[in-house]
């Protein structure tokens, strides 16, 4: 339930604390005092609306903060979302509102942590519902009725709308992959010629190893250069073997030092260590001498060898140039054309294809026909329990239907919904939107957020002058409705029926005054049956006498 409410430099109000109770809750006062801006607030706060129209004329900031207290569903959602909650017992939504040089900023965060557009919409569902007279638009939204019913359908029959909705992202994968191959084969078939020669082309090349070309050009490098490279052998050899310009070489001056160690260590055993590393570095140095003398010897002229490397780097140099790729891509390419110009090789890749696609279309037709199992079934529920709430409210001859008319199978399964209704005998069943009064549209929409109350998790209800436009009778069924639906939720009423508000088991007035030029809307919190009576008394006509006889037997009968 929503238990506290926080506003600073809202609309008319400057700033203002409210604590509220559970059960039913409303608010009056005159027109144009503000009543509204406690419900555009909470709108606002939860990621509705458009916030910025609120921050109050001459101030750059604004806020609202609204405590929730925790239910199941709140936890579950902060902790998949990873909020850390710990053993907190409220929850604290707040938003920001900025104006910075001409331009509007909010900022939204929960229990201190940033939340954005998404995550709002994410939360809002499950901490608030707001019904107003401007909420009969969103019956000619797309998918707002078939939404109300899935709502009514409960667990068991969202448990049916997740399956079908993945079942119909994977088919649509599957049959957008089938028609790219479709096209892909059927490109394949009038290109069939060209990318034959372009196999036989790859095909002769013989190509094999990647890195061919640079193992080739290293190759040609040391042809190229065979006589530097033996220069450079003969050079390395003479100074570690036989030595230069009647200088000694490097194994003469390593066979002295050999024999001046071999000396010491007959002195000082301990240096038989150091004499084995030397013994080490010695063999090491004969190895590379060897080493030597073997890649001198494989350095020798061959020409032809030389023009046939050439050859070949200039063909594969042609390739890729042609083609726009390196070996790699070349050697992919030619596999993927061996494969696609294999006998039935495409043909084949296609069926398994079509075979996917089938079975994935199989088995969406088949969740969405549960789903509109389970839609048929609410929907026949949903009917029954309206009309109930709806025949007391001056409605007996009523009759309300839930439309199914299959279409082609979407994400929201394999059938639209329409909501048909008729408030007098012998008139048609018609689309609601197009048939039912304002009056009439108030009743229903108080109506179905008490049968859609059911199926919620406790979440807040907001009615914002709901039963504008009905007479007194009326008004007094929608109070007891409200009254009864109270026993189960928090519902918040804003209204000016004086039957309404007297059902309240708490009521809020909203009154404002001119302070220094400004005018300021407050609200408090009427105690006692003295201050109730005033204020439903001046609903009713004024402070007259029978005005107070009649609110103060409204106020005796919601007691009772």
């Amino acid at each position: 339930m929503l238990t506290g409410l926080s506003i600073r430099n809202i609309a008319l109000i400057d700033h203002q604390e409210l604590v509220f109770d559970t059960g039913f809750t409303v608010l009056t006062g005159e027109t144009g005092a503000g009543k509204s801006i406690l419900l555009d607030a909470l709108d606002a706060v939860t990621g509705g609306g458009q916030p910025q129209r609120l921050l109050r004329d001459g101030c750059d900031r604004g806020s609202i903060e609204a405590c929730f207290s925790f239910t199941p569903s709140l936890r579950s959602w902060c902790e998949a979302q990873d909020i850390a909650i710990d053993d907190e017992e409220e929850l604290l939504l707040s938003r920001e509102l900025r104006l910075q040089q001409g331009r509007y900023s909010s900022r939204s965060r929960l229990n201190g942590v940033l939340l954005n557009r998404a995550l709002l919409a994410e939360l809002r569902p499950l901490l608030l519902d707001l019904t107003g007279q401007g909420q009969t638009q969103q019956l000619a939204r797309p998918g707002q009725q078939r939404r109300w019913l899935d709502q009514f359908g409960g667990e068991g029959l969202q448990r049916c709308l997740e399956p079908a909705r993945q079942a119909q992202r994977h088919w649509r994968q599957t049959a957008a992959a089938l028609q790219q191959a479709q096209q892909d084969h059927q490109a394949l078939l009038q290109d069939h010629q060209a990318r034959r020669q372009l196999l036989d082309e790859l095909e002769a090349a013989a190509l094999e190893d990647p890195a061919e070309r640079t193992q080739l050009e290293q190759e040609q490098d040391r042809l190229c250069h065979g006589v530097r490279l033996q220069q450079g052998c003969q050079e390395l050899q003479g100074r570690l073997q036989d030595g230069a310009a009647d200088a000694p070489s490097v194994l003469d001056h390593l066979a002295v030092c050999d024999q001046e160690l071999t000396a010491m260590v007959a002195i000082d055993g301990s240096l038989q260590e150091l004499q084995q590393e030397w013994h080490d570095t010695h063999a090491s140095i004969h190895h590379l001498v060897r080493q030597l003398d073997r890649y001198a010897s494989a350095l020798e002229a061959d020409p032809e060898h030389l023009g046939a490397l050439q050859e070949r780097i200039a063909q594969l140099k042609s390739l890729e140039r042609r083609h726009g790729q390196d070996l790699a891509g070349l050697i992919a390419r030619r596999d993927a054309l061996r494969q696609d110009l294999e006998p039935g090789g495409a043909d084949a890749a296609l069926q398994v294809l079509e075979l996917a696609e089938q079975r994935a279309r199989v088995r969406r037709d088949e969740l969405c026909a549960q789903l509109s199992q389970q839609r048929q079934h609410a929907a026949r529920a949903l009917e029954q329990q309206l009309m109930q709430e709806l025949r007391p409210m001056a409605l007996p001859a009523v009759r309300f239907e839930v439309e199914l008319q299959p279409c082609e199978p979407g994400d929201d399964g394999a059938e639209t919904v329409q909501f048909l209704f008729s408030a007098n005998a012998g008139q048609p069943l018609a689309p609601l939107k197009e048939v039912a009064s304002g009056g009439e549209m108030s009743r229903f929409l108080l109506a179905l957020k008490t049968c859609l109350a059911q199926a919620d998790s406790g979440i807040t209800l907001l009615f914002d002058e709901i039963d504008t436009g009905v007479s007194g009778r009326v008004s007094a069924a929608m109070a007891a409705l409200l009254q009864r639906l109270a026993q189960h939720r928090q519902v918040f009423c804003v209204t000016h029926q004086p039957v309404v508000a007297a059902a309240a088991d708490q009521h809020l007035l909203v009154s404002k005054q001119v302070s220094a030029g400004r005018t300021i809307s407050q609200v408090r919190r009427l105690q006692t049956l003295q201050e109730r009576e005033q204020e439903l008394a001046e609903l009713a006509g004024g402070d007259s006498g029978e005005a107070r006889a009649f609110v103060a037997r409204l106020l005796a009968r919601s007691v009772a």
